[in-house]
């Protein structure tokens, strides 16, 4: 019997969609008109329009990036930026309208806020539909809402840090973002403050020819800590859509954040996102990243180990399909003493799928004493498959202790062998062998979302290897 490929398996988990029904959809395009718009539906604040407009012309006047995977398909002609669904934002999901709760009780999310999460933020389309805090983190002074909501109660407070970490030039999309950005989540943890449990915000993209630039902005002061969780999914279209969403992270003195992250965009999506930490002393910040979804992705988080003794971790993992350039990695900027840099990376492909990790590793004349280690590990599941590692690194003083691994193999037949002579048959093998490869990356998260990586794992394997 054939082999199923994975195109005809069922992705019924996140490849399920509603109507598209809306109480505003822009027109498709990127122009002024569409940014004044945008702003106008959002009744916005005159100072938030004109970053909007400034961002707009720093987008036309920069170029596409020629150093990574094509985008020349897409148009954005074909894209409408924002899209309001038929619900403003609720705090109790009973009010939440029928079609979008079904949505996120398919996904998990009430079940999740149930179980283990201190706060939830679940997006849909172009606006949050839903968000809660527990009252206890309120009373400790912990806000955590939509970006939106806080622009307008704590605009002082929004104006001192957005855009601060991710500057409108970073880049061509991360200057479209600013230009349309819409929906994210708005988090402050006040001095002192550790929260035990995690705060969850996840992004839906209904909608066909269309895309999604939430904005999230996060501030954890002196000895604060915080696990902050992200999930986003899409359900597949014949067109592209683009998600150009931005991430903005302030970890102050002694303080703590863990950014875990799990990513299965649709395959007809454009994934362009751009996140940033900027580390005071003695703090640190840990990612963990899983990305499987996206026909494209470029996405490297970047920490910026700016007070002495900061400390920064990766570990990410990415699986690379059929049609599926994933195009990944991670960024650090040493500049205090005695900072720490540790990343784990490790990439799966099959299929034809391109899976690329692209890093930056910055140590600067100030910093002395840093110490950085950087591991990359790439598993190509056929001869038809890639996989490449891309380092960039820049030493600017001699006390410094690095080191650099980049290993790319594929599944070992002997291996197998043993395997199927205890009883396993060959799929099988080979699916354990994969998941072991994956379990540094899936034991860091917590566990529903090591049990959701394992399931996509499974998912993509499926009859489609050997």
């Amino acid at each position: 019997m054939a082999k199923t490929k994975v195109a005809q398996i069922n992705d019924s988990l996140y490849d399920f969609k509603n109507k598209d029904e809306y109480a505003f959809k822009i027109e498709k395009g990127l122009n002024e008109d569409i940014v004044k718009e945008i702003s106008k539906q959002k009744n916005e604040p005159s100072w938030m329009l004109e970053i909007r407009l400034k961002a707009l012309q720093i987008y036309n006047k920069l170029s596409l990036p020629v150093w990574g995977p094509d985008l020349s398909e897409l148009d954005m002609n074909n894209i409408a930026t924002y899209v309001k669904p038929n619900t403003d934002i609720k705090s109790n999901w009973k009010d939440v309208p029928q079609n979008i709760k079904q949505t996120f009780e398919k996904l998990g999310i009430p079940q999740a806020e149930h179980k283990y999460l201190a706060g939830v933020g679940a997006q849909y389309d172009s606006e949050i539909v839903y968000h809660s805090i527990k009252e206890d983190l309120q009373k400790l002074g912990v806000i955590y809402t939509d970006i939106d909501s806080a622009i307008k109660q704590y605009p002082n407070l929004v104006k001192q840090y957005f855009s601060k970490c991710v500057p409108l030039s970073d880049h061509k999309f991360v200057a479209l973002h600013y230009a349309v950005f819409s929906g994210g989540s708005f988090v402050y943890v006040p001095k002192g403050v550790k929260l035990e449990k995690p705060l969850q915000s996840y992004f839906r993209l209904n909608s066909p020819d269309s895309g999604q630039f939430e904005h999230t902005l996060i501030i954890v002061e002196d000895d604060a800590s915080l696990h902050f969780i992200e999930g986003c999914s899409a359900p597949k279209y014949s067109k592209i859509n683009l998600h150009a969403g931005c991430v903005e992270l302030f970890v102050k003195d002694n303080a703590y954040l863990r950014y875990s992250t799990i990513e299965n965009w649709s395959k007809n999506m454009l994934n362009l996102n751009t996140k940033k930490a900027i580390i005071e002393k003695n703090a640190q910040v840990d990612w963990v990243s899983g990305s499987f979804g996206s026909k494209i992705s470029m996405l490297y988080p970047l920490s910026v180990l700016k007070g002495d003794n900061s400390r920064t971790e990766y570990t990410g993992i990415s699986f690379a399909g059929q049609g599926q350039n994933l195009d990944t990695g991670f960024k650090v900027i040493h500049i205090g003493k005695n900072t720490s840099s540790v990343v784990n990376a490790r990439s799966i492909s099959k299929s034809g799928g391109i899976a690329t990790y692209r890093s930056l590793v910055s140590v600067l004349p100030t910093a002395t004493n840093a110490k950085s280690s950087v591991s990359c590990d790439g598993l190509m599941l056929d001869d038809i498959s890639r996989s490449d590692t891309i380092p960039l690194n820049n030493i600017e003083n001699n006390d410094v202790v690095f080191s650099h691994e980049a290993k790319v193999g594929k599944i070992s037949e002997s291996a197998i062998f043993y395997l199927m002579s205890r009883g396993l048959s060959e799929d099988d093998a080979r699916a354990l062998i994969v998941r072991g490869f994956a379990n540094p990356i899936s034991k860091e998260l917590p566990m529903e979302y090591a049990v959701e990586m394992n399931r996509l794992i499974n998912l993509e394997l499926k009859g489609g290897i050997g």
